[in-house]
C-alpha cells in the first residue's frame, strides 16, 4: 500500500519513527516425526513459538532443545535446521521480521532500541530463548498479528504495523527480565557489566546523562542496576557520577584559566549554581576558594 493511502495516524508515525518492525511472513503450522528440512538462513529474524510438541533446533552447529510454550529468535544469516522429536508431532507458528527505514525504504539492521541492544551483543549469541504461557502477551499479541494478516477488515493492514510494534516492545521487556536473571549468579558477569558502566560514566560524564542512561547501557532496569552497582562499587550511580564530575572539575581549576561557569558546563552541570552547590558540598570549598588555595599551593 502506498504511503498516499495510508491513513493519516499512520503517516504521521512514519515521519517521527524512521525505523520500525515489519513482518516478512507468518504461518502457522504441524508437522510429524516423519518431517524433515534441510538446513537454511535467511537474511532476516525468525521467531518460532511452540504450540504444542516437542522439537529441537540445529542453530549455528548448537543443539537447543525446546518445547510447548518456548519461544527461540533466530538472528539473520545463522545456518539453522528444524528437527521434530514428538511422536504425536509438533504445531508451532513462525513469524519472519527485519527493522526497515519507511522513510528511506531502505532494510535497517537496527531495530528497536532495547532490543537490538540485547540481540546485537555477543552474550545472546546466534540465538535467543523465551519461556512463556498461553496467556502471555506476547503470545496473544502473535495470534492477533496471524488473524489479522489473513483479514481484508478495513484498516488490518494499519492495525497489524501497530500490533507488530507491540510484539515487539513486550519483547524488549521480556528480554530484559531474561537477561538480569541470567546474571543474578554470575559474579564475574556482574563484574564486567559495573565496569563497562564505570566506564560508560568516565567517557561520558560531560553529557546530559541519566542514571536511566547508564543502566539501558547495558541493557538492566534502573532499580536493578543501582542495587548491583552499588553492592560492587559502594556507591551508588549518581554518586559515582558526581565524583568524576569534582575529580575533573578539580583538575580544570587547578590547570586552567576558564571561569567557573565554563567549567561546570565542561563536567556535565547545566548551571553554574547547581555545581557550586554540589562542588562545596562535597569538598568543603566554593570552586574559587579551591582555586585560591591550589593556586597558593602551587607557587610554593
Amino acid at each position: 500500500m502506498e504511503d498516499a493511502v495510508l491513513p493519516k495516524t499512520w503517516q504521521d508515525l512514519l515521519k517521527t519513527s524512521e525505523t520500525l518492525p515489519v513482518i516478512v511472513r507468518s504461518l502457522e503450522k504441524f508437522h510429524d516425526i516423519s518431517w524433515s528440512m534441510e538446513p537454511n538462513r535467511h537474511e532476516f529474524f525468525e521467531m518460532v513459538y511452540i504450540k504444542k510438541g516437542n522439537a529441537v533446533f540445529e542453530i549455528a552447529g548448537q543443539p537447543v532443545a525446546i518445547g510447548p510454550n518456548d519461544i527461540i529468535i533466530i538472528k539473520p544469516n545463522q545456518l539453522h535446521k528444524f528437527i521434530v522429536k514428538s511422536q504425536s508431532g509438533c504445531e508451532f507458528v513462525v513469524l519472519n521480521f527485519k527493522f526497515e527505514n519507511k522513510i528511506r525504504k531502505e532494510v535497517s539492521e537496527i531495530s528497536l532500541e532495547d532490543f537490538l541492544n540485547f540481540v546485537s551483543g555477543r552474550e545472546s549469541g546466534p540465538f535467543l530463548t523465551l519461556k512463556v504461557n498461553q496467556k502471555n502477551d506476547i503470545i496473544v499479541v502473535m495470534d492477533r498479528i496471524l488473524n489479522e494478516r489473513q483479514s481484508d477488515e478495513i484498516g488490518s493492514e494499519f492495525l497489524c504495523h501497530l500490533l507488530i510494534m507491540e510484539l515487539f516492545v513486550l519483547i524488549s521487556r521480556a528480554l530484559k527480565m531474561e537477561w538480569e536473571n541470567s546474571i543474578k549468579k554470575k559474579s564475574a558477569k556482574i563484574k564486567e557489566i559495573i565496569r563497562i558502566s564505570t566506564n560508560y560514566i568516565d567517557n561520558n560524564y560531560e553529557r546530559d546523562i541519566s542514571i536511566a542512561d547508564i543502566a539501558k547501557y547495558v541493557f538492566l532496569s534502573q532499580s536493578y542496576f543501582t542495587r548491583v552497582f552499588k553492592e560492587e562499587t559502594g556507591l551508588s550511580p549518581m554518586s559515582y557520577l558526581i565524583s568524576v564530575r569534582i575529580r575533573r572539575a578539580k583538575e580544570l581549576l587547578r590547570d586552567t584559566e576558564l571561569k567557573v561557569s565554563e567549567i561546570a558546563q565542561a563536567v556535565g552541570f547545566s548551571n553554574q549554581q547547581r555545581f557550586n552547590e554540589i562542588f562545596k558540598k562535597n569538598t568543603g570549598y566554593t570552586p574559587l576558594q579551591f582555586r585560591k588555595i591550589i593556586t597558593k599551593v602551587k607557587k610554593h
